[in-house]
């Protein structure tokens, strides 16, 4: 088969590599400045460069020198500039947050190596930063480059990942080919709550469900998965059990033992919390006289995730940074804990034999800032097709 090249800027761990690279596509490069999300990639990526340094000293030049591509050869620049400034989970949203102006940056690369295809993933919340002035400035930019350009919001879930996870996908071509954005394939409803997304999402008809696939829950993705992380976060363990289904035969191929299946230890006011809460519960099942301070003045319709016990026929709330109770629903559907690292990265659809490299923390925090991998393969396909009836 046919591999297209691809560049991934802002990569990460390489949760975008990863499923770009199922879909078809040979990652001929990735980039980022974290080191140890560079670690992580590379250990991941053995046949990729990868380059762990600024962007805004990254040049043209120096990725066609590495890559031994020409101007205009590359099928794929993909990447997603760092989100925290547009994410309405963001304190402040500002224009003038300088984390809004890195694609600047990711859009200097693209005219100096003019690939085929361009694609740039974010937060929901940069469609209505600045009333659209980001979206605005995005199109402007890329339609004097002379490329086409539609965006949608895409719903994880549509694609098989077990999480209720929405991600802005924008994709550019240069090519004579519609754009198009990938169908859902898995019957779930999740409710997009963002501004200005309504007409950017789709919707599963009652009609057309009934030819998809049933969601993957929370049980589909981790019953194999031993009960009780390991202390030792390097010790590998053995499955639990044989795989129970299509997702966990495809995330275990592979793989013979389970990696980084470790978790954070919760404090002993929260271990007696989360005895009250029943699964798919949340804060509203603790006691008032042990809620956390913050939480005794909150309405009941508020923070509706927090200290959430994980239902095991549910999705996962979307998974962040750190797997903190007091963030989001990150109780495990049976044990007294919080997700391992492991859990975490099979909500996102990470493959087992993929190995996160530092400590828990950061392990954790390169998890949860990934792509879903099986989300990025859905669109990977997508822009293969399009690449193919362009030529």
């Amino acid at each position: 088969m046919k591999k297209y090249s691809c560049i991934d800027m802002f990569a990460g761990a390489g949760g975008l590599s990863c499923g770009l690279g199922w879909a078809g596509f040979e990652i001929l490069l990735g980039s980022d400045i974290e080191k140890v999300f560079g670690e992580t990639f590379r250990l991941n990526h053995p046949k990729s460069a990868f380059i762990d340094y600024d962007i805004k000293k990254l040049s043209g030049t120096k990725i066609r020198h590495i890559t031994g591509l020409g101007k205009g050869d590359l099928d794929l620049l993909a990447g997603g500039p760092p989100c925290q400034g547009f994410s309405i989970n963001a304190p402040i949203r500002s224009l003038d947050d300088q984390r809004n102006h890195l694609f600047r940056e990711y859009l200097r690369i693209a005219k100096a190596l003019m690939p085929k295809a361009i694609l740039i993933e974010n937060v929901p919340g940069l469609v209505s930063l600045g009333q659209g002035t980001v979206v605005k400035a995005i199109y402007s930019e890329l339609e004097r480059m002379g490329y086409k350009t539609k965006h949608k919001i895409l719903y994880a879930a549509h694609y098989g990942v077990p999480q209720m996870r929405f991600r802005t996908i924008f994709i550019s071509t240069r090519i004579d080919s519609e754009i198009t954005f990938p169908e859902p394939e898995y019957n779930s409803n999740g409710k997009a709550n963002f501004t200005g997304s309504r007409d950017l999402c789709f919707d599963v008809l009652p009609l057309f469900a009934l030819n998809l696939k049933k969601q993957t829950s929370v049980w589909d993705a981790i019953s194999d998965l031993p009960e009780d992380p390991t202390e030792n976060d390097d010790a590998p363990l053995d499955y639990r059990t044989s795989p129970q289904n299509e997702y966990q035969k495809l995330l275990r191929k592979g793989s013979r033992t389970i990696h980084n299946h470790t978790a954070s230890n919760l404090s002993q006011i929260n271990l007696t919390r989360l005895k009250y809460i029943p699964q798919g519960g949340s804060w509203r099942d603790i006691p008032f006289d042990i809620l956390p301070e913050g939480l005794k003045r909150a309405r009941r319709s508020d923070h509706t995730k927090r200290y959430g016990r994980l239902h095991p026929d549910g999705l996962c709330s979307t998974i962040l940074t750190k797997c903190d109770p007091h963030w989001g629903s990150f109780f495990h559907p049976y044990k007294d804990r919080i997700l391992s690292v492991r859990e975490a990265a099979r909500m996102q659809s990470f493959p087992d034999n993929y190995i996160f490299s530092g400590n828990r923390t950061e392990q954790y925090r390169q998890v949860g800032n990934a792509v879903p991998p099986l989300l990025a393969r859905a669109v990977g396909k997508s822009i293969i097709n399009m690449i193919k009836k362009g030529r």
